[in-house]
């Protein structure tokens, strides 16, 4: 099972021009569909002399939800080459947004589909990527006097807890990278209570 995937970490730009058309490239990192709305209507605000913004996104480790949008293009020109360089690159959790300003000559499918595809590059090559780590959140709760052997497993697994609690009853929420969750989740269940956090 994969646990690793790619995404870019900042936000860059990429531009592209054929026979008086400009095609101003953005790629974000975005991590739901809110945010991918948010950052289109930002754009269409920024640039509403624009004739077209065609983008591409896809979210989650396992690109589960993707979309193409072409935004008035000929079909399969602009959002299609634009999630081609997203696979290409082999990044998730990022959207690409390609706003063009018509030149006044028509570039034809191909010539329109290879503008698209070299904006979304060019902003993605200038893009920081970074591999990360599929992980699970857990929740553990335990005696205080549980507490040593708690923090055993936790530095024995290299884990920094994300929020914790000590009180009568204490409580430590971390998270733990998908191949090595089911170890972890076992050494806990020996020796208190442990759920998974959604």
């Amino acid at each position: 099972m994969q646990d690793t995937y790619k995404t870019i970490t900042t936000p860059s730009e990429g531009l592209y021009k054929e026979k008086g058309s400009k095609f101003l490239a953005f790629a974000w990192h975005v991590e739901s569909e809110e945010e991918v709305k948010s950052f289109l209507a930002e754009l269409r605000k920024k640039y509403f002399d624009a004739r077209h913004h065609c983008y591409a996104y896809s979210l989650g480790a396992s690109r589960s939800a993707f979309r193409m949008n072409d935004d008035g293009e000929p079909s399969g020109t602009g959002g299609k080459p634009i999630y081609g360089q997203l696979l290409s690159f082999d990044v998730t959790d990022t959207l690409v947004v390609v706003v063009r300003y018509f030149g006044g000559v028509l570039l034809g499918t191909s010539g329109l589909a290879n503008a698209y595809k070299t904006a979304a590059r060019d902003a993605l090559e200038s893009a920081t990527i970074e591999l990360r780590t599929v992980d699970d959140r857990y929740l553990v709760k335990f005696k205080y006097e549980q507490m040593n052997d708690v923090m055993r497993i936790l530095k024995e697994n290299a884990i920094t807890p994300k929020r914790q609690q000590f009180d009568m009853e204490c409580c430590i929420e971390f998270s733990v990278r998908q191949r090595d969750s089911e170890r972890v989740r076992q050494a806990f269940d020996r020796l208190c209570d442990i759920s998974k956090v959604s």
